[in-house]
């Protein structure tokens, strides 16, 4: 288990100038991620006022999974989406939650959880899986950490069967320039801040994480994205003011 305390800084100033451009970007998310593990589902709460289970279940609604269907959630983390997903009524056939970040795995393992529900420690640009494996493939909070975003959004095309669904969450930049100003106020000062004191973490997370959401795609650029990757009919659904986006789109 990685210490956070001791964990070299990951993310400075250079780097964050423009942290999706980083040729290690991989390595050091995966880092990253390893040492703020064991806070990272009470930071999430805390730090989204308890949001970020609504906005789960938002995933999981729209993802429309029936009894038929099997779920390969991507970057799941500590598997908060991947467990959503197999306690919805009715539960999917199979849940399978990835990631690869070893330390995030175990906590998602280490919790209780109903349903068909198993884990696999896998890169998101290289998933060990056949094409057409999975009815829905999901992701939640991930994709903008990919090292390359063309290539881990064609490997959720690839590993989702025709008639498929791929459902996505991510944060994005509110278009009310007032709401934009107080929203990037509070995640690049006041929530870094906080973040880092409750999780004690000396990575730079807190300070890579808001940096990486300004510095992504809009949300009719991560449309043309997933169009490019080949999925059709790609829908974008703004929530809490927009400060993040679900994506659905079909294969």
């Amino acid at each position: 288990m990685t210490d956070n305390n001791q964990a070299p800084a990951l993310w400075d100033g250079d780097r964050l100038a423009d942290p999706h451009q980083q040729p290690d970007k991989s390595q050091r998310v995966r880092r990253m991620f390893d040492a703020i593990a064991p806070t990272y589902e009470r930071v999430n709460t805390l730090f989204s006022a308890g949001r970020d289970a609504g906005w789960r279940r938002a995933v999981v609604r729209m993802a429309h999974v029936g009894g038929q269907d099997t779920v390969l959630d991507i970057a799941c983390g500590t598997g908060d989406l991947a467990r959503a997903f197999a306690a919805a009524v009715p539960a999917p056939r199979r849940v399978v939650g990835c990631d690869f970040a070893h330390e995030m795995l175990r906590h998602a393992v280490d919790r209780p959880a109903a349903g068909p529900l198993a884990w696999c420690e896998a890169d998101a640009l290289r998933l060990p899986f056949a094409d057409g494996s999975f009815s829905v493939t999901s992701c939640a909070f991930g994709v903008r950490n990919f090292q390359d975003l063309g290539v881990g959004l064609a490997e959720m095309h690839r590993v989702m069967a025709p008639g498929g669904r791929c459902v996505i969450l991510e944060f994005t930049r509110p278009a009310n320039r007032l709401v934009r100003a107080v929203y990037e106020l509070y995640t690049s000062r006041i929530m870094p801040w906080g973040a880092a004191l409750v999780s004690r973490d000396r990575t730079g997370a807190y300070r890579y994480l808001p940096r990486s959401v300004v510095s992504f795609l809009d949300a009719a650029q991560m449309a043309a994205k997933l169009r490019q990757a080949g999925f059709a009919s790609v829908d974008c659904r703004p929530l809490t003011f927009g400060a993040v986006t679900i994506y659905l789109a079909a294969k």
